[in-house]
């Protein structure tokens, strides 16, 4: 079977269309972190439609717009555009409308964040051209960036010289989960898990990946390897994303090391707790780290008592085993480090386990479950990892995860004392129902025969 490099993505493909078939003007904001897939699915969506695709790059800014004059140029089948003096970006797309008419186009302008960069009224430039002239035509012009904070701030924010333009805006996220098989097929479900743990639904990671190769020859070679496309990949993040990365690497070592309340991290860091503040919000914004709270907390709770965690598996995995190894790794001992790892990476893929079923898509895939609320549940003391609330019909699912393989017996045990728990939550007058969703569960039909509601890997439907 040949290895597919464009996966899933009907919803952002459906969103495109959707422009494309409105015939009129649309201006469109398609954003998301570096290696997401955005210029793959913008080429996907523009290889049967009369388009140009333009990638700005870190030249001055005259020097992109000639290269993007040229492109223009070449569509229109017309050397002497290319010959014309343009000063601005304005001049040069409403000289280029005015000549495609009432022809539907597709113009991509890719990586806008770094003609942002390299020259500010480029913002105010664009806006014109779609006042004056863009919106009165059948142009889809799509801006597209890998700088979050940039697009969201510069380009979509409330002070943009281009708010209140735009006609629709996507931030592209990973793969789904029960999508990526389709990387990597053969692959049996337990390393799928894994594979999700370590990587996430970052396209660009899960091509590093080989199909050929088993799990722990996919990590060694292309995470922890010295030289590999992942061994350095963080660093160069949150170098390319963020000012004072040094800063943000700092939170995110103290959190990977076990630091999940705000004081814990503002004492190993040792900052400021305002700057501590507003780097977690930046994170958070990024989809780098989450900040968690009790699901049945108040609002008063929630403000006080949210519990930090790194929420991107690349970067969880990269600050747990490439990080504190990094002496080892330089060395080239990849093999030997991986090796002294599995005990750890086992307690490791327990919370990566926990995070996937507690997705809202797998979480119902799974369990077929309707929520209002999902979330962990805490209190003095006691915890259950996942509670789903639905509080229109007043039916709570309380759920045990775990990265084992369970004896029936052992199974049981469990379900009883979530039961306990369940008891411990309140929800008087609610209907409860008791789960457990593991790697492997003996006497699986029997617990469910008796009323408990048990999953495991064997459950998830995975194409492949």
């Amino acid at each position: 079977m040949s290895r597919q490099t464009f996966v899933d993505r009907e919803r952002e493909l459906e969103f495109l269309e959707k422009g494309y078939r409105s015939d009129k003007a649309e201006l469109l904001i398609v954003y998301g972190r570096r290696r997401i897939g955005k210029t793959e699915l913008l080429l996907q969506f523009a290889r049967d439609k009369p388009h140009v695709y333009f990638l700005a790059t870190e030249k001055p800014y005259h020097e992109n717009l000639r290269e993007l004059q040229k492109l223009l140029s070449e569509f229109l089948g017309d050397e002497l555009f290319s010959r014309i003096s343009f000063h601005d970006i304005d001049e040069l797309l409403m000289a280029f409308v005015e000549r495609v008419r009432d022809e539907r186009v597709v113009l991509v302008i890719d990586e806008f964040p770094l003609l942002i960069e390299r020259y500010r009224p480029v913002l105010s430039l664009l806006q014109r051209a779609w006042d004056l002239k863009l919106s009165k035509g059948r142009i889809m012009l799509i801006l597209c960036g890998s700088s979050v904070s940039a697009m969201e701030t510069e380009v979509l924010g409330y002070k943009s010289p281009l708010y209140g333009r735009r006609t629709g805006q996507w931030r592209l996220t990973e793969i789904p989960f029960f999508h990526i098989g389709e990387f990597l097929p053969g692959y049996p479900i337990e390393d799928l898990v894994k594979v999700w743990g370590v990587v996430g639904g970052i396209p660009a990671y899960l091509l590093k990946f080989e199909p050929r190769k088993d799990f722990n020859e996919n990590v060694v070679d292309n995470v922890l390897s010295k030289g590999a496309f992942l061994y350095e990949e963080a660093e160069i993040l949150l170098r390319e994303e963020l000012r004072e990365p040094a800063n943000y690497f700092a939170i995110l070592e103290a959190i990977a090391g076990g630091r999940s309340r705000f004081g814990e991290i503002v004492n190993a860091t040792g900052l400021d707790k305002s700057l501590v503040s507003k780097y977690l919000s930046v994170l958070q914004r990024l989809g780098i780290v989450r900040r968690e709270v009790s699901v049945t907390a108040t609002a008063k709770e929630a403000s006080k008592r949210g519990l930090y965690s790194i929420d991107d598996n690349y970067f969880s995995f990269w600050f747990r085993y490439v990080l504190p190894n990094r002496s080892y790794l330089e060395a080239g001992l990849a093999k030997d480090v991986w090796k002294r790892s599995q005990k750890d990476f086992n307690t490791y893929m327990g919370s990566a386990f926990e995070r996937l079923v507690g997705s809202p898509e797998v979480f119902i895939e799974l369990t077929g479950f309707h929520f209002t609320k999902l979330g962990r549940w805490w209190h003095k003391g006691e915890e259950i990892d996942l509670l789903a609330l639905n509080e229109r019909e007043k039916k709570a699912l309380f759920v045990e995860v775990k990265w084992k393989d369970l004896s029936e017996r052992e199974a049981r045990g469990i379900l009883r004392d979530l039961e306990r728990k369940g008891e411990l939550v309140g929800l008087e007058d609610w209907k409860k129902y008791c789960g457990l969703i593991a790697r492997k569960v003996d006497g699986k039909e029997r617990l469910n025969a008796e009323g408990w509601q048990v999953w495991d890997l064997a459950d998830f439907k995975v194409p492949s």
